[in-house]
């Protein structure tokens, strides 16, 4: 029964492609995942965040690699084990073989968790195949900040696969001053950032600025400067990171994350569009 749960889902992804057939099998995993941490009380002290979190809780249109998360109140004894062993109980009643491929540094502040399967093609129905003839594997990485910057704000969103179940998560102005701060201060180009950039402000998501400040201030490149953040001080960055920007790069990191149907979008990326999206966020804040 819990095969064919997966079958169903994956067959309304309508998936036209190896690439879009594993991104769905990733998401439908991770979605496990989510209900596994809620049915152990994993988000009475932690939230879910990030691009992954956009996509699921929040229907943005690209698909998403890592889960991240971040405890409500700061812990650096926080560990991983007890939650790795639940779930990895709990996919085995989907079929899944799950093999825990590495854990991070005890001591570091964000503290990382790899999944990775390759029994799922011996088990589903794929509809697609592989012409080499390769093993399907599924990989994830679950990534949890122990010293999270102050200022979150905290809500609930709601999954409903493959049961309903809750989530503890932030809100849009949360989670949209952490993607800033990743933009402004990340020292290497990632184009998933920018994408969730222009979706959040299509969604008019408004921008934490305490957060921000505080999460500035944490790490990056004005660590300990004791800065505030302004919607000015903001605008001027961003700015001038817009114009720094190599976006041929950036969409080299992001189409592989995004259905055939949305690739022709990549196409308008440049210093222009992006400084129309700045201005645009400008004007409902």
């Amino acid at each position: 029964m819990s095969v064919r749960i997966i079958e169903e889902r994956l067959k309304a992804y309508n998936c036209r492609n190896i690439q879009e057939e594993d991104q769905a099998l990733r998401e439908i995993t991770q979605e496990i995942a989510l209900m596994s941490l809620a049915r152990n009380h994993f988000f009475k002290y932690a939230a879910f965040h990030g691009g992954t979190c956009l996509r699921i809780l929040h229907g943005m249109n690209r698909f998403s690699e890592d889960m991240d998360f971040i405890l409500l109140k700061p812990d650096p004894n926080f560990q991983w084990e007890s939650f790795v062993k639940n779930m990895s109980l709990e996919f085995q009643t989907y079929g899944y073989e799950v093999q825990v491929a590495g854990k991070s540094d005890l001591d570091a502040a964000v503290k990382k968790v790899f999944f990775k399967d390759d029994s799922i093609g011996n088990f589903l129905q794929l509809y697609t195949s592989d012409p080499k003839g390769r093993k399907k594997q599924i990989k994830i990485r679950l990534e949890i900040d122990t010293r999270p910057p102050a200022g979150s704000v905290w809500t609930t969103g709601y999954v409903d696969f493959p049961l309903t179940f809750s989530v503890t998560t932030q809100d849009p102005s949360s989670e949209f001053a952490l993607k800033n701060h990743a933009l402004l201060c990340r020292p290497y180009v990632k184009g998933r950032d920018w994408y969730d950039f222009i979706w959040c402000i299509g969604r008019k998501f408004p921008i934490n600025f305490e957060l921000l400040s505080n999460a500035m201030n944490q790490m990056g490149p004005w660590e300990r400067q004791g800065l505030k953040i302004t919607k000015e001080r903001y605008f001027n960055e961003m700015d001038n990171k817009i114009r720094q920007m190599d976006w041929q790069k950036a969409k080299e990191d992001v189409q592989r994350f995004l259905k055939e149907a949305d690739l022709s979008g990549l196409e308008l990326w440049n210093t222009d569009f992006f400084l129309h999206y700045l201005y645009k966020l400008m004007n409902y804040l």
